[in-house]
């Protein structure tokens, strides 16, 4: 966790409302940070849906393994979040601290173990001491309390330099419904389903097996379009849990992502994904330019969305933005390389307005100067225009600077 705040870190943070049948806590258990929280405890009503994707990382960290294995009972009591440690590449040692921490938080909680959802971030390959665990579950099972979403956001940070949190309140039926999310990632960032951990709670009462499907949709727009370094972690998580607390003040029960009743929410919960997933690129570690690459004229959506995220990992693209140069060119290199439908001498480039290439060449009204004082805006869209079909897309992600070096040359120092 930084101490220097992200220059493009949000301006505004959003007051987080109560989301009935959620209660939270953190606490400080020592896993690797000394005089700072490193562990969140979500506690929910009996009754509580869940849902999740994950990363498909072939080398999962164990909690991801657990989760997975759990998520088939559709239920969730407890969720527990450690920093510090990704208890990943950790072997029979790994697989034993899940069971241990959830053992544990199931005594805490009165619920069964099945029912604890478990997300651990921080260092790869070294063995987590679930024993830290006990006592202090127990203690924040019996004061967790609805409400403080930023001090949670807080407990799961590690290279970030701000908590992220969204939410979002919308009509379901007669009833009004909250949705609240928090995230953390800066680095390992290239979500496949960054370090990332993402948790959305709502009172919303929707059935498991819905909710898998609203997750599933949301993140393909939001979470799978945003990169930092173009490596997925082994360890992304991104958990809902929905309530159904609302259900006591008028809202429907939904058992069908496809239910028309869903339209206003499913709106409201992707944009609280849109919204943690642009913070997640804000916090990119280093980051000094928050970057949109939208690819038009592609012949589908798949193939747009693979050249503007072989453009986002480009670190000759990353680092010209760093260095306030639209270097076109590198940006040219990065759609020719991606392996996808493109023809030279329709290619048209712009920055932030500004059309740089048109037609496969510098365009004709080219002003360095122009584009040069455009480069220097914290935030700088690149357009690229293939004239080939229909097909559009649009991807987040930030600049490559010196500090990211650093950061990463002394991340386990």
């Amino acid at each position: 966790m930084s101490s220097s705040v992200s220059p493009l870190a949000p301006k505004t943070v959003p007051d987080m409302p109560v989301v009935a049948g959620i209660r939270l806590v953190t606490a400080e258990a020592g896993i690797r940070y000394k005089n700072r929280t490193d562990v969140l405890l979500a506690v929910m009503d009996k009754g509580t849906a869940v849902a999740g994707v994950f990363t498909r990382s072939k080398c999962p960290s164990a909690p991801v393994e657990w989760c997975r294995a759990k998520l088939k009972g559709g239920k969730a009591r407890a969720l527990v979040v450690n920093s510090g440690n990704a208890n990943a590449f950790t072997g029979k040692t790994g697989r034993a601290s899940t069971a241990l921490t959830a053992k544990i938080a199931a005594k805490a909680v009165g619920c069964r173990e099945s029912e604890i959802f478990l997300a651990s971030t921080g260092v790869i390959g070294e063995p987590l001491d679930a024993t830290k665990f006990d006592g202090v579950l127990g203690r924040l099972a019996e004061t967790a309390e609805p409400g403080d979403y930023l001090t949670a956001a807080k407990a799961i940070m590690t290279t970030d330099t701000f908590p992220k949190v969204a939410t979002a309140t919308v009509k379901l039926g007669k009833a009004k419904v909250t949705i609240n999310g928090m995230a953390k990632g800066a680095g390992m960032i290239a979500p496949d389903m960054a370090t990332m951990l993402s948790f959305i709670f709502t009172d919303a009462p929707i059935a498991p097996a819905a909710l898998q499907a609203l997750l599933k949709s949301g993140v393909e727009d939001t979470f799978n379009a945003v990169t930092i370094d173009g490596d997925t972690s082994t360890s992304d998580t991104l958990l809902a849990f929905a309530t159904g607390a609302a259900a006591e003040h008028g809202a429907p029960r939904i058992s069908r992502a496809s239910d028309p009743r869903l339209k206003a929410f499913v709106k409201a919960f992707n944009q609280v994904l849109a919204n943690l997933a642009e913070q997640v690129a804000r916090d990119g570690e280093g980051a000094r330019k928050l970057v949109e690459i939208t690819v038009e004229g592609a012949k589908t959506k798949a193939s747009a969305r693979k050249i503007a995220m072989s453009i986002a990992n480009s670190p000759l693209v990353k680092t010209a933005i760093a260095g306030e140069d639209a270097n076109w060119g590198r940006v040219v290199m990065a759609v020719g390389k991606a392996g996808e439908p493109a023809d030279r001498d329709k290619l048209s480039i712009s920055f932030n307005g500004i059309r740089v290439a048109k037609s496969g060449a510098r365009d004709p009204s080219y002003d360095e100067a122009q584009v040069s004082e455009a480069m220097k805006a914290p935030e700088i869209a690149i357009l690229v225009s293939l004239g080939l079909g229909k097909g559009r897309d649009r991807v987040m992600t930030c600049d490559l600077t010196k500090e990211y070096v650093a950061i990463n040359g002394d991340y386990r120092s």
